[in-house]
């Protein structure tokens, strides 16, 4: 078993560093992450620049380090740098949910759809509250779910899994559920200061609150002390509304 960990938070958080430690033993292990903290960046790769990678020291032993997003790790990890297909592709664990609509913006989810895009089953983990509580049992989390799944064998069609976990010390004893995506209300709204030179700048303001957050929701599933476990698909096909759209706007040719 081959797994490639990736993360958001940038390759010196202890997410990571917990993330990491919960999978020692379940195979060879192969980490690349952000130099900077890059939270909120999506699946954006980056075009613009060449990138560079260079292998963290004693604060990250063994950690190999790029200067780009989530989604550039795992995609240069898979495209040139490892040599070699990895099974499971791990991101996290993220400091902060991510859920309902948050995973759209989020590196974390989106580190791990990298390598499902590419094939791999993939799965993405992140804590509920900021602020690194209770890492220790979120890590337990991370290895029984890891281990569950290997267990059962990985199925012939990849996967992705979003994963949330309540921080608490007895997070690994609290029950788990297969839950849907919430939503939220439109963010709050942005925060203008004035820079030093007399300039106009401007904060994204934070997330609204959950506008659906019932029975079976990832947000109701979390609140209520759940591990929340959310399957993935990438497909944004509005199909339910293809029979409509094609005879408002298709013609004949």
């Amino acid at each position: 078993m081959r797994i490639l960990i990736a993360n958001d938070d940038g390759y010196l958080a202890p997410g990571l560093a917990a993330l990491v430690a919960a999978v020692q033993g379940l195979g060879q292990v192969e980490v690349v992450a952000p130099e900077q903290n890059a939270s909120g960046t999506s699946n954006a790769l980056t075009l613009n620049r060449p990138l560079q990678v260079f292998t963290a020291g004693a604060s990250a032993p063994g950690v190999q380090v790029i200067n780009g997003t989530p989604s550039d790790c795992v995609h240069v990890a898979l495209t040139g740098l490892l040599g070699y297909r990895p099974d499971l592709v791990l991101s996290g664990i993220n400091q902060g949910a991510n859920m309902g609509d948050d995973t759209l913006y989020s590196g974390t989810v989106a580190a791990a759809m990298e390598g499902y895009l590419f094939g791999i089953p993939a799965i993405a983990f992140s804590q509920v509250q900021k602020g690194w509580g209770d890492l220790d049992a979120a890590g337990r989390v991370v290895r029984a779910v890891v281990q569950q799944v290997l267990e059962q064998g990985l199925p012939a069609q990849p996967f992705l899994l979003n994963v949330n976990i309540p921080n608490r010390p007895d997070a690994d004893r609290l029950p788990r559920r297969v839950t849907r995506l919430g939503r939220r209300h439109a963010s709050e709204p942005v925060i203008r200061q004035i820079n030093p030179r007399g300039e106009p700048i401007y904060w994204i303001g934070p997330a609204g609150d959950a506008r659906e957050a019932g029975e079976g929701t990832d947000f109701h599933a979390t609140a209520s002390g759940f591990v929340s476990i959310t399957p993935l698909q990438v497909d944004l096909t509005d199909h339910a509304r293809l029979p409509d759209w094609r005879a408002r706007l298709e013609r004949a040719g």
